[in-house]
């Protein structure tokens, strides 16, 4: 029966022992990553992907949010007189109804940013208020 030892040499002790098979010594050095840095690598890449998507899902949602909370209403228009405000518009097309509820349902309607208003002004009035 016969026995086969191998020894494992290093390249660097070949090269030393005079090898004529060794490698040049100008050899590229292996990069080698730890689990650290194949984590920190992972992190770096994932990280912004992630950020992306809740960036994108967050936009999305609202987008959504604004277009199922769309209402269909009807209404007409009504030109400002000079000297006049929302509250009086309010108080004469509907004196039965609370005019800071008939001036908050105006300022949405028209999409102001304030309840302030200029002669000649149109507006756009609710049919809820228009018809009584």
């Amino acid at each position: 029966m016969t026995a086969i030892t191998m020894n494992a040499v290093s390249s660097t002790a070949a090269r030393t022992m005079g090898s004529s098979s060794a490698a040049p010594a100008s050899t590229k050095a292996r990069l080698r990553i730890t689990r650290r840095g194949r984590l920190v690598l992972t992190s770096l890449v994932v990280g912004p992907l992630v950020a992306v998507g809740v960036i994108a899902g967050v936009s999305a949602t609202s987008a959504i949010a604004t277009s199922s909370s769309s209402a269909v209403v009807e209404f007409d228009y009504l030109t400002i007189n000079s000297g006049e405000s929302l509250w009086q518009v309010a108080e004469r097309i509907a004196p039965a109804s609370d005019p800071r509820d008939v001036i908050a349902d105006i300022v949405s309607l028209n999409q102001m940013s304030t309840s302030s208003v200029e002669p000649g002004q149109r507006i756009a009035i609710p049919t809820a208020y228009s018809a009584g």
